[in-house]
């Protein structure tokens, strides 16, 4: 069309919210264009489009224009310039629909399969678009597990879940809410894929020290000095987590096998242990650390109290020190990986905080958006 443009400036750059439709995109520039060698002038292009949310056969959330309308306004030129210019920038739609490829490619991260153990993923899978209102952009995520590469189903949510608080009652850029059910589900992937079933040794150091010896050695002194006593605690049933406000109780329903090793287990005695949420360790999720991607559900402190179906006090006296130091421990060695918070390749949180409140958790934070290389 021998028009050239020379110059591009963008001036404005706006993304705003219309409640129960999507985003509206506004994009001012100031164009340089020459239609001849020694004429040349600016022109203002102004560029309005609306976008929406569908989710793709992939079950991705993937940004699209529903309309785009670009309009040239000249400075100094007449009014068939104008409409000249305008049929040459028919083709400005089209970069728009360019512009989303980047955030897309960020949308389509967000249900990436994130490590919990060795052995168990999980993924964060949008259960429909995401709902537009005044107050901001609700967006329902279904959390999945699987263990060994198989997805395991989890327990049935007594209630449907939905964001507890309005967005615009905190003035942090996003609001995560996770569920009791949530951290039902976790507990119960981690319990399947093995994370918590533990082998603890019965040690002896103290005897060759003359020092009295522990309440567990009195079982190894029963056998020959080169075969060990060893206790195998494995849950017989879900940990159950039980959220109040301002803090968080962990069920547990264990079973400890007691026998002689290291050959070959033999288990010569069971118990049932169980822990009482009134009388265990609580947690403060509010000074749990949050990692870059990763929230630590829950920290344990030494099991204050445990109840165990025992008669006789000596086989408490000999195993509920060891089981109530060991066995959060370990559970703690496995707790403080955390789990990755669902998030966007790209963006990381900050200002964090953690609010428990009565059956689910909230998560305040900004977002960051990182610098690409390249």
């Amino acid at each position: 069309s021998r028009n050239q443009v020379t110059s591009v400036n963008v001036s404005r750059l706006a993304l705003s919210l219309v409640p129960h439709a999507g985003l509206r995109l506004s994009i001012g520039t100031d164009l340089g264009i020459s239609s001849a060698p020694s004429s040349s002038k600016v022109v203002k292009l102004s560029i309005l489009a609306d976008l929406h949310v569908e989710m793709n056969l992939e079950g991705n959330m993937e940004l699209v224009t529903s309309s785009c309308k670009p309009t040239l306004e000249g400075t100094g030129s007449s009014s068939e310039e104008v409409e000249r210019w305008s049929l040459s920038f028919g083709f400005i739609c089209l970069e728009v629909a360019r512009l989303l490829l980047s955030p897309n490619e960020r949308l389509f991260s967000l249900t990436t399969q994130f490590p919990v153990t060795p052995s168990c993923q999980v993924q964060y899978v949008p259960l429909a678009v995401p709902m537009f209102s005044e107050q901001g952009i609700i967006i329902s995520l279904q959390t999945t597990f699987q263990v060994a590469g198989i997805p395991i189903p989890l327990p049935v949510s007594p209630v449907p879940f939905s964001m507890p608080e309005p967005a615009s009652s905190s003035p942090s850029h996003l609001t995560l809410a996770f569920s009791e059910h949530f951290y039902t589900s976790l507990f119960f992937a981690l319990e399947i894929a093995g994370a918590f079933n533990m082998t603890l040794l019965v040690s002896r150091a103290r005897k060759e020290n003359n020092c009295p010896p522990p309440p567990l050695w009195q079982m190894a002194s029963l056998f020959q000095e080169d075969v060990p006593v060893i206790l195998q605690a494995v849950f017989r049933s879900t940990p159950r987590v039980e959220l109040e406000e301002g803090k968080a109780a962990l069920k547990l329903f264990l079973t400890i096998h007691i026998g002689a090793g290291p050959a070959a287990f033999q288990s010569f005695l069971s118990l049932s242990v169980v822990s009482v949420p009134g009388e265990c360790a609580r947690c403060a999720l509010g000074a749990c650390q949050v990692f870059p991607g990763r929230l630590l559900p829950v920290f344990w402190e030494h099991a204050r109290s445990w109840l165990c179906p025992w008669q006789d006090a000596v086989l408490e006296e000999m195993f509920l020190p060891t089981i109530r130091q060991e066995v959060p421990a370990q559970l703690n060695a496995v707790l403080s990986e955390g789990i990755f918070l669902p998030h966007i390749s790209g963006f990381s949180y900050t200002d964090v905080r953690v609010v428990i409140r009565r059956d689910y958790v909230l998560v305040p934070c900004n977002l960051q958006l990182q610098e690409r290389i390249g």
